[in-house]
């Protein structure tokens, strides 16, 4: 088994993670890193001990040394063109949701990607969090029959929607709903989804950023199981990174109820009171342990290149949980169900509707 070069575009938050993880990998033998800020660049390489770093990630394309990249960079408008450098170039790629900001962006990438015969994964790393792992593991060994209902109930802090809604528009159902929308869909396969009903509300966000505070979702399979995901981003600033959900499964055979929401750990201190600290979706790293789903899916993408194995997130079902949150936003706009799959009409509404830039 061959060690790999490993490029990390983008480090910031979730891209300094996967370029720590990476790091500490024993099938990684060398990390190179690619950020525009140059005192972020400067400490993210001194973290990793990076064999190269560099300002232009172009630069890591070009080496032969690199066999994968990870691709976590802002705007999510750069996702679609560097991972279609990435891939043409022969690299394996890992890229941060979303997959791209059409769904003519989206098949553009798959369809190179299966060209090449390269590994091409989406980072939905809530599917590496061991409470959602155990609920598809409960639906796919049927101890709760056949699928009913899932209710699915996620909210953040507005420290993470200002950084979101700051930098481009997309919806509560594209950066949030998404997570939620992948893992329902895959613990649901091989039923797809045929209607989206949505409704969002718009009272903080709106003026500032013109994206609302939250949406709801209604998704019904073609199976008539009926899926509601609720997202949010206006929690008030908590720590670090909060994020809170809550799960509901139902079947025929038994339910599951997976609360998530991170009230199970406080840290009460003289300076800063009572804090809900490893409550981040990516998680945190603790010093000899990390405590969070996005390392385990940064050593499941460098395992599954090395072992020429297939990755979890394959990049069609990516797709599909994008049609979905277009189809949301679309819906939320119009008042009125979507039946899918979206048109092509439908997909410029769709478009014109959820990811114009601020």
């Amino acid at each position: 088994m061959s060690q790999l070069g490993v490029g990390i575009i983008g480090t910031g938050w979730c891209g300094g993670i996967r370029a720590v993880a990476a790091a500490d990998d024993p099938l990684v033998s060398s990390v190179h890193v690619a950020e525009i800020r140059p005192d972020r660049l400067a400490e993210v390489a001194e973290q990793t001990q990076a064999r190269t770093a560099t300002e232009d990630y172009r630069e890591i394309l070009e080496r032969d040394d690199v066999d994968a990249v990870m691709i976590s960079t802002t705007p999510e408008t750069t996702h679609y063109p560097i991972a279609l450098a990435a891939l043409s170039a022969g690299k394996h790629v890992l890229l941060e949701k979303p997959i791209a900001l059409s769904l003519d962006e989206a098949d553009h990438l798959i369809d190179v990607a299966e060209q090449q015969g390269l590994t091409f994964t989406i980072g939905y790393s809530q599917r590496f969090n061991d409470k959602q792992a155990l609920i598809k593991r409960k639906l796919t060994d049927k101890t709760l029959g056949d699928p009913v209902s899932v209710l699915v109930s996620r909210h953040i802090t507005r420290k993470l929607g200002d950084k979101i809604g700051g930098r481009i528009k997309l919806s509560p159902a594209a950066m949030e709903a998404t997570h939620d929308i992948d893992f329902v869909l895959w613990c649901l396969e091989p039923a797809r989804p045929v209607r989206v009903y949505a409704q969002a509300v718009e009272r903080v966000m709106k003026q500032r950023y013109d994206v609302a505070d939250c949406m709801w979702i209604v998704i019904t399979m073609d199976n008539g199981v009926v899926v509601t995901i609720g997202a949010g981003w206006i929690l008030p600033p908590g720590y670090p990174n909060f994020s809170a959900t809550w799960m509901e499964v139902v079947g025929s055979e038994g339910a599951l109820f997976v609360d998530d929401s991170h009230r199970d750990t406080v840290l009460n201190t003289m300076n800063d009171g009572m804090v809900l600290p490893i409550s981040t979706m990516p998680g945190e790293d603790l010093g000899h342990v990390y405590a969070g789903p996005m390392q385990r899916e940064t050593a499941h993408f460098l395992k599954a290149v090395a072992l020429g194995r297939p990755a979890l997130v394959e990049p069609r079902q990516a797709r599909a949980a994008m049609e979905v949150y277009l189809a949301a936003d679309l819906s939320a706009e119009r008042n009125e169900p979507v039946t899918l799959p979206m048109g092509r009409q439908q997909q410029e509404q769709a478009l014109a509707a959820s990811v114009r830039p601020a």
